[in-house]
């Protein structure tokens, strides 16, 4: 069943004093994909800035903007309507020999490295690929998934968006952007090529139609194994028609909804808000 929903994201930054510039980038607009189109979006900047729109590295569209008179407060809000539908099931499912192959390591080489934010303990590796047992790299893809989300508490306001996988384990608990970096550093230990997703979950499996609710930013994974297989290891769940796809990367480092440099005094995050209505 297909889901539209609408999107309306605040984000933004506080500041001590005046601020006389600031060089900004954002990534707030949900992608278009074989599953997922967006119909609309609209990124707009308080003080008023002109924008432009590219996409990065990546393939995530970013909406950057500078200011250049004094200010003390920069305000963020996105609003989109996307249409998303089930993502098929992989129909392609390669061995641990096929994963191995010099076209496959080459291919995705940067889906495969550790990151500050995604490397673990070889300990730690072992142990858990130990518990999963012998499967097929999908098969085992998704017990690792299911063993994060058994192991490592959800607990929000528990770390920081720069917690690493490692010190998420250590502490037992952590955020979505923690389980899902530690999923994709374990993935990667045992030659999995695994990414990083951002975006939006509604949180109601059975949401009434014109009902607005508080959405969530939130964070999973998408690992290959022949075909890009999204799974949300915090909820335990393949990627649905809940799931908002807005950016993928190697870890948080690059994908951050909004990210920038200023000349003035100290900030302070004003928070997020996320209001996603199901209109379908």
């Amino acid at each position: 069943m297909n889901w539209r929903l609408k999107i309306r994201h605040v984000t933004g930054y506080k500041y001590a004093g005046t601020v006389s510039a600031s060089y900004n980038e954002a990534r707030l607009t949900p992608l278009t994909l074989p599953w997922q189109t967006t119909l609309f979006s609209q990124v707009e900047v308080t003080p008023g800035a002109t924008t432009y729109r590219y996409h990065d590295y990546w393939a995530t569209q970013v909406t950057a903007f500078d200011l250049h008179r004094p200010h003390q407060q920069l305000r963020v809000v996105s609003s989109s309507l996307v249409e998303v539908s089930p993502p098929p099931p992989p129909r392609l499912s390669l061995g641990w020999s096929d994963l191995g192959t010099e076209a496959v390591l080459d291919t995705h080489a940067e889906f495969l490295a550790d990151s500050r934010l995604t490397a673990v303990s070889p300990e730690l590796v072992e142990d858990v690929w130990a518990a999963v047992g012998a499967h097929s790299p999908a098969e085992s893809a998704e017990a690792v998934s299911f063993w994060v989300k058994n192991e490592v508490s959800y607990v929000p306001g528990s770390t920081g968006v720069q917690t690493s996988a490692q010190e998420a384990w250590d502490l037992r608990k952590g955020v979505c952007q923690d389980i899902a970096h530690l999923t994709v550093g374990l993935l990667r230990a045992r030659g999995i090529p695994a990414r990083y997703v951002s975006g939006y979950l509604h949180p109601k499996v059975e949401a009434e139609v014109g009902e607005t609710v508080a959405g969530q930013s939130h964070a999973w994974v998408e690992w290959w194994c022949g075909e890009w297989t999204g799974f949300d290891p915090t909820n335990g769940v393949p990627v649905g028609p809940r799931h908002v796809v807005v950016a993928r990367g190697r870890d948080y480092d690059d994908v951050p909804p909004l990210r920038g440099v200023y000349h003035g005094a100290p900030s302070k995050h004003l928070g997020i808000t996320v209001e996603i209505t199901r209109l379908a």
